[in-house]
């Protein structure tokens, strides 16, 4: 069980942004599903619960939770639900990379989720016909998130050619175009909140998209936000440290020179290396090294 976790960690470490939010995604969805099921064993109930962190289409409810504007989108309904936006996220969150950057793809899934958000809450409140539906109506996944990484996609390489099971090749922007307009004819249905997000979510990738292209950088502001939120979490005050030596005598100057002279060419050694054919290249005992060393 151990080394499942340390793998975990170590994939999580070493993946992509589009990999890393597909474990946080997943990690939320198991998470929130156990804790559902251990309740239930005991008959608890967790009714409402979980919708202090889904999206509210009232305003009065999301005055409550503002918060719920970005943990919605990593919230799911079920299987089915995180299975598609997790496999479109790892489609063309892997073609977005290519075309753009890692921080990109992270400020793009958030400022998708936002406008997805804030598109669905304000249909609610505007249209009269979604006016019984607004107080107990809660919004959650990562469609919208998805759907801005697909449409800016499509507008930097509208011509990329998708290969679809039953379809044979189609270009990525008859894809979006189809997507973004079975949204606008089902946004009265069942599942109207969803299909709203994903138009909200579509705009915020075109307007990414096409601002980038003028040189402005709309996420900018999500990223450093960011940046400094991981920064502050991660903070971890260093304690100072006490060594022991035990020993017969003292090291003369001359051996403790060359001994650290050694151990010095010796790791510089294993950074070249390190550098050139990357971590995986190195031996358990160069690996202890520049552990050791780092520990120093």
């Amino acid at each position: 069980m151990a080394t499942i976790i340390t793998d975990l960690k170590e994939n999580f470490r070493k993946g992509n942004i589009y990999i890393r939010l597909i474990y946080i995604n997943v990690g939320v969805f198991v998470l929130t599903t156990l804790t559902e099921v251990m309740l239930q064993l005991f008959n608890r109930s967790l009714a409402g619960v979980f919708q202090w962190l889904e999206l509210p289409a009232s305003f009065q409810r999301f005055a409550l939770q503002p918060w719920s504007l970005l943990t919605y989108m990593f919230m799911h309904a079920g299987l089915i639900h995180i299975l598609f936006n997790m496999l479109w996220l790892y489609w063309f969150g892997a073609l977005f990379q290519n075309l753009f950057s890692a921080k990109h793809l992270r400020g793009v899934y958030v400022l998708g989720g936002i406008g997805g958000g804030l598109l669905y809450m304000a249909a609610y409140n505007i249209f009269p016909y979604f006016a019984p539906m607004i107080n107990g109506s809660f919004m959650l996944g990562a469609s919208a998130s998805v759907l801005a990484i697909v449409a800016a996609t499509a507008y930097r390489e509208p011509n990329y050619p998708i290969q679809l099971l039953l379809f044979g090749t189609v270009r990525l922007k008859y894809l979006a175009l189809i997507v973004i307009g079975m949204d606008l004819l089902f946004i009265t249905s069942a599942n109207a909140g969803g299909h709203i997000a994903h138009v909200g979510g579509a705009l915020a990738g075109l307007w990414f998209a096409a601002s980038l292209n003028k040189g402005i950088d709309i996420v900018l502001w999500i990223n450093k936000s960011l940046d400094i939120l991981f920064s502050l979490l991660s903070f971890k005050p260093r304690k100072p440290k006490m060594k022991v030596h035990y020993g017969t005598g003292r090291e003369k100057d001359y051996d403790y020179n060359a001994r650290k002279k050694a151990q010095s060419d010796e790791l510089d050694r294993i950074l070249d290396k390190l550098k050139k054919s990357g971590y995986e290249s190195l031996t358990a005992e160069e690996k202890k090294s520049l552990f050791d060393a780092s520990k120093r």
